[in-house]
């Protein structure tokens, strides 16, 4: 099993196990995390998995692709470290990666 945390925008963290092959946002959709919406079902047609990485784990995961991209053009409060989450499909190497979820995925 993967480890990976979710902190919201008030600084709670929330650790959950999910198994490796799955996307970030299924595993927060599984454990019922709050502030994954991830409307499309995961397949890059919103924003709404929205997830800002932690700096130590920018280097472990692909870039982002031009979907991705145009994706999270859309996504409230983009930053440098934004990512969608139903593109980051667990790996061992992510094991134990820290996401934060923004305020609030809509305008």
């Amino acid at each position: 099993m993967i480890h990976v945390t979710f902190v919201d925008a008030d600084g709670q963290a929330r650790t959950v196990d999910a198994p490796e092959g799955i996307s970030v946002a299924d595993a927060a959709l599984m454990n019922r995390v709050p502030g994954i919406e991830a409307d499309c079902g995961g397949f890059c047609a919103c924003a709404t998995c929205h997830v800002y990485l932690e700096d130590d784990w920018l280097d472990r995961v692909p870039p982002v692709e031009e979907l991705e991209a145009l994706m999270l053009d859309q996504a409230v409060e983009r930053r440098a470290n934004s990512r969608l989450s139903c593109q980051l499909q667990l790996t061992d190497a992510l094991n134990g990666i820290v996401v934060h979820t923004p305020a609030s995925q809509y305008l």
